[in-house]
C-alpha cells in the first residue's frame, strides 16, 4: 500500500468512526465480505431449526449454527422456480421484469436475464469487491450471458439445471441426433475470458461437483483475504434439486436414504465453509446468508419437506414461496433472532447494497426494500407488507400481511392449472395448509381490496418500467 492510499484509508476510517487498526487488514473501510450460500429445491422443513434436521433422518447442526448466532426469518419469499428465483435474487427485481422488452412483451421463462440487468456482482463489483460463483448459475448459456459477463471474477460450476445429468446415462439418450440434444459439462470462466467447458455433467460428477463447489469457494476466500479485498463469494450448490445423490463419502452414512445422506453432506459443507472464515478470522467481518432458490422437489426420489406449509415448486402455496434464510453478522446482526415479518428475495440486493454501502440502479424499477433495520434488530418490523405471486410468467396472486388472494390454483397432480368462479382468500395464520378459504373468506371479504391493490399497484409498476433495452 503507497503512502497516498494509506493517508486515503486512515481518513475514510476516521470518517467512519472506524478503528485505525483496521488499516492492517489493506481493505476498504465499511465493506464486510458477504458469503451467499443459495440450496437448490431446499425445503422449508430441511434443516433443524425450521424443524427438519434429525426429523429428516439428518441433524444440520453448521446450518442451525447460524441461526443461533443470528436472524432467522419465517416468512422469506422467493419465486416458484429456480430461473425466476436466481433472476430476483441477482437483480432486486421481480423476475418477469428481467424478461420485459420495451414492446411490452416476455422473453421466455428460461431465457434467464437479459445483459441489460445490474446483478448484486456487478453492484459489488464496481464497490471494489472480489466476486466469485461456485455452483449453479441458470441465469444464461450464451455468448455474453454467463456469470463471468455480469459481474462475477470468476467462475466454476453448471450453467443450467441438475437434471442435466441423467442424459448421457440415459439407455435412450441419441447422442449426435439434435445440434442442442448434447451432453451438458461442467464450466469454468474468468472475467473477460470465455468459459471452458470441462467435464461432462453425468451422474458420477453430479455426485461430486457439490465438493468441488466447496473446495473452489474455500480457496478463493483464501486467496480474496489474502490479496486485502473483500470478497463476495457465491455458493449457489447444486443440491438437494433432483437427481439427489450423495458424495460417496456420504451415500449410505445416515441409514435414512439419499436424500438424508446429500442433507448430512450439505450440512458439512455448509460447516467447511464458516470453518474457513474462523480460520482466516474474518467470522466478524463477514455476512453469512444461508437460503434457498424455492421449495422443495417433487420428483419421485428427490422429494423433500416443506414443513408445516402446504405445496412444493412450481405451485403458488407456501411450500412453494417460503424456504429458509438465515443471516449471521456478528456484532451488527443480534444472536438468536426470529422474525415472521414479510421479507422477499428481491430484498437481499438492496438490504445487502445498504449494509456494505454500494450504490443500486437508478434507471429502472427495483422492487427491493432495504431491509437492514429489520436484520440489525433495530426495528421489529418489516417495511415490506405486500408481494404478488407468479408461477412461471403467470400472476397468480398477491399477499398482504397475514391474507393469500389467489386467482388460480394448480390440481392436485401439480400439473393441471384451477380456475374458481371467486379468487380463494387464505388467512396464512389460521389456515397455514391453505385448505379451507371459506373459512375466513366469507366473513371477511373487506381483506379483498387491500389484496387487490397490491395486484394492482404492481401491474401499474409493470406499465411504467422502462424495460430491457435489448437481449
Amino acid at each position: 500500500m503507497n503512502i497516498r492510499n494509506a493517508l486515503a484509508l486512515l481518513l475514510s476510517l476516521h470518517l467512519l468512526g472506524l478503528p485505525v487498526a483496521a488499516i492492517a487488514a489493506q481493505k476498504p473501510a465499511g465493506k464486510p465480505n458477504i458469503l451467499l450460500i443459495l440450496m437448490d429445491n431446499f425445503g422449508y422443513g430441511e434443516p433443524g431449526v425450521y424443524g427438519g434436521g434429525v426429523l429428516r433422518g439428518a441433524a444440520t447442526p453448521n446450518i442451525d449454527a447460524i441461526a443461533r448466532d443470528g436472524y432467522r426469518l419465517t416468512n422469506y419469499n422467493v419465486e416458484a422456480e429456480c430461473t425466476p428465483s436466481r433472476a430476483a435474487l441477482m437483480t432486486g427485481r421481480y423476475a418477469v421484469r428481467t424478461r420485459l422488452q420495451q414492446d411490452g412483451t416476455l422473453r421466455d421463462i428460461w431465457y434467464g436475464l437479459t445483459r441489460w440487468e445490474v446483478t448484486m456482482a456487478e453492484a459489488l463489483s464496481g464497490s471494489g469487491y472480489a466476486t466469485g460463483i461456485f455452483g449453479k448459475w441458470h441465469l444464461g448459456d450464451t455468448e455474453g450471458r454467463f456469470p463471468t459477463d455480469q459481474g462475477f471474477d470468476e467462475w466454476y460450476g453448471i450453467p443450467n439445471s441438475s437434471d442435466v445429468a441423467y442424459w448421457p446415462d440415459s439407455d435412450l439418450f441419441q447422442s449426435g441426433s439434435h445440434p442442442l440434444a448434447v451432453p451438458a459439462h461442467v464450466m469454468s470462466s474468468t472475467r473477460g475470458q470465455k468459459p471452458k467447458d470441462l467435464e461432462v455433467y453425468d451422474r458420477a460428477k453430479r455426485r461430486v461437483i457439490d465438493r468441488e463447489i466447496t473446495d473452489r469457494a474455500m480457496d478463493f476466500m483464501r486467496r480474496s483475504a489474502s490479496s486485502g479485498k473483500p470478497f463476495f463469494a457465491y455458493v449457489p450448490f447444486t443440491q438437494t434439486h433432483d437427481p439427489t445423490e450423495p458424495h460417496p463419502d456420504f451415500a449410505g452414512k445416515t441409514g435414512n436414504g439419499a436424500f438424508a445422506d446429500v442433507l448430512a453432506q450439505s450440512d458439512v459443507y455448509v460447516g467447511e465453509l464458516l470453518n474457513t472464515l474462523d480460520e482466516l478470522g474474518l467470522k466478524n467481518d463477514t455476512i453469512v446468508i444461508f437460503t434457498s432458490d424455492n421449495g422443495n422437489d417433487f420428483v419421485d426420489g428427490s422429494r423433500g419437506f416443506s414443513g408445516h406449509w402446504r405445496g412444493s415448486m412450481y405451485t403458488p402455496y407456501e411450500g412453494s414461496l417460503r424456504v429458509p434464510f438465515i443471516m449471521r453478522w456478528p456484532g451488527r446482526v443480534p444472536e438468536g433472532r426470529v422474525s415472521n415479518e414479510i421479507v422477499h428475495e428481491v430484498d437481499v440486493f438492496t438490504t445487502l447494497a445498504s449494509m456494505v454501502h454500494t450504490a443500486v440502479p437508478k434507471d429502472r424499477t427495483l422492487d427491493g426494500v432495504d431491509q437492514s433495520a429489520l436484520l440489525t434488530g433495530k426495528t421489529e418490523r418489516s417495511p415490506r407488507e405486500s408481494m404478488v405471486i407468479y408461477v412461471n410468467n403467470a400472476l397468480y396472486g398477491a399477499k398482504w400481511r397475514n391474507w393469500k388472494i389467489l386467482y388460480q390454483e394448480i390440481g392436485p397432480d401439480t400439473q393441471s392449472i384451477v380456475t374458481h368462479n371467486f379468487p380463494s382468500i387464505y388467512n396464512l395464520v389460521i389456515d397455514p395448509k391453505e385448505e379451507d378459504p371459506l373459512r375466513t373468506a366469507t366473513l371477511n371479504t373487506w381483506v379483498e381490496a387491500p389484496l387487490a391493490q397490491v395486484v394492482d399497484d404492481h401491474k401499474a409498476s409493470l406499465q411504467a418500467d422502462p424495460g430491457s433495452p435489448g437481449p
